[in-house]
């Protein structure tokens, strides 16, 4: 099976020798090509940073990340910029969609600055629109859509690329329950359908439930990992729930 993503030995260190604040520790794990994998932790866990430093947002104190074949922790200026534009797809939280563009034209955006021809860009954008259901919203301002839509239309605008991977940052915090279950079962055939591999930062369970793998941080560090394998989603959260009591403190910060 190929390797979308390679974390090794990562480590990830705050401020100075008088005041080092350790965020991220000696963390390694693998993602094949077609995984769903969530990450989950407490506040403060190092799940955001660790998805921060695979994004590029921001860099590793020591360790190697790579994406395919390429050491994402070498790159710089031009060669950055370009691999974030044709290998990443981002989801985040409050969409960052432009006001201005119609969904159409927020997905098509990307495939625009590639200088992909329209006729591609709508062939593309008819594919993905379907098994995102937002065929009906196409021509509507981000005002004019729903929360559930606009989450929708950013998936679009994220994976309309073909990148390598899909990086969501709590991609269900701004949605009501039913919309957070559109959307998630929308992954789902995304990751199916298209075989679109996708890392997801979640504090939520449910939301959590929907991928095949979820990895657990606590204090910087991998402290659990489990797969769905053959288990139904109800039993695969049970199975969330038990790691997330083990992990202590406040579940309320992790669920």
């Amino acid at each position: 099976m190929e390797k979308i993503l390679r974390v090794e030995k990562i480590e990830k260190y705050y401020g100075n020798k008088s005041s080092l604040t350790k965020a991220i520790h000696s963390i390694s794990f693998e993602v094949e090509k077609g995984e769903f994998v969530a990450i989950m932790g407490a506040s403060g866990s190092g799940k955001t940073t660790l998805l921060n430093v695979i994004s590029t947002i921001d860099r590793v104190t020591s360790g190697h990340i790579y994406v395919g074949n390429i050491d994402i922790t070498k790159l710089r200026g031009n060669d950055l910029n370009k691999f974030r534009r044709e290998e990443l797809g981002f989801i985040f939280q409050d969409f960052n969609l432009l006001d201005t563009l119609t969904a159409y034209e927020n997905i098509a955006l990307s495939l625009s600055i590639q200088n992909v021809k329209e006729k591609e860009i709508a062939r593309r954008i008819k594919e993905v629109a379907h098994h995102l259901d937002i065929q009906d919203v196409l021509d509507k301002y981000p005002y004019q859509m729903s929360g559930g839509q606009k989450q929708r239309v950013a998936s679009a605008r994220a994976i309309i690329t073909r990148p390598k991977l899909v990086l969501a940052d709590e991609p269900t915090g701004a949605l009501d329950s039913r919309a957070a279950r559109l959307l998630l079962e929308r992954f789902n055939a995304l990751n199916q359908d298209l075989d679109t591999t996708i890392l997801m930062v979640t504090h939520d369970a449910f939301t959590a439930s929907y991928a095949s793998r979820v990895l657990f941080i606590k204090d910087g560090e991998v402290f659990n990992e489990i797969h769905k394998g053959e288990s139904s989603r109800k039993e695969f959260f049970d199975q969330i729930i038990e790691v997330v009591t083990l992990l202590g403190g406040d579940l309320n910060d992790t669920l």
